[in-house]
């Protein structure tokens, strides 16, 4: 039983040192085999060993004190009684340290599962903070490039409202002499009507002379 103990607390104890310390592709060997023994029907068949192991450890520390009771009665422990408290004590110190280093083991375990997990998520975050930060700079790219296009847009909207405003400005003076020759030609018009009513009423004034004229000469 106490060669059994000593081999299982080596065992244990190299498992908690090739968890500790990383000893080239060892860690994770250890990891994975620990994962094998949670799976399926291992935690089941741990916990029986741990419990066995826990009862057999109350029954050596009520047989210890038994024994320390007996030679409390008696004044004096006899040499049997001091070599089964002896064997009680080195099996109790034993279990309780198997029970420990399992214990120790299985957190220690689990909190490199977490601390893998967490540097897994910790290298997707990376990468998600890096495409992020390219695309924040093909972001600044674009929006430098719209804001030029922009600065452009501006300017010529600026140009074509310059224009625009010496379009209006000529088609208003453009209008203006178009008014002006329009005048023009109606004070035209009416000169060569007023003419043309001073050329009837001349003509008619001949032909009333030239009608004198005529009788004059008979």
């Amino acid at each position: 039983m106490i060669q059994l103990l000593y081999m299982v607390l080596f065992v244990e104890c190299v498992m908690g040192f090739l968890l500790l310390v990383k000893v080239g592709p060892l860690r994770e060997l250890m990891m994975k085999t620990i994962e094998q023994v949670k799976m399926g029907k291992g935690p089941a068949t741990v916990k029986t060993i741990a419990g066995t192991m826990s009862v057999i450890l109350i029954s050596s520390l009520m047989s210890i004190v038994k024994i320390q009771n007996k030679g409390a009665k008696l004044g004096t422990m006899s040499p049997m009684d001091q070599v089964l408290w002896r064997t009680h004590v080195l099996e109790a110190s034993l279990m309780g340290f198997t029970l420990f280093l399992g214990f120790i083991i299985d957190r220690v375990h689990h909190y490199m599962q977490k601390l893998s997990k967490l540097r897994s998520n910790a290298g997707a975050s990376r990468e998600e903070l890096e495409s992020l930060q390219k695309e924040n700079v093909l972001l600044k790219e674009k929006q430098d490039k719209a804001s030029k296009e922009i600065k452009q847009l501006k300017e010529q909207i600026s140009t074509l409202l310059e224009s625009l405003k010496k379009i209006k400005a000529e088609s208003e003076e453009k209008d203006k002499r178009v008014e002006t020759a329009e005048a023009h030609v109606e004070s035209l018009q009416k000169q060569a009507a007023d003419l043309l009513l001073e050329y009837d009423r001349l003509l008619e004034d001949n032909q009333n002379l030239q009608a004198q004229a005529s009788r004059h000469k008979v």
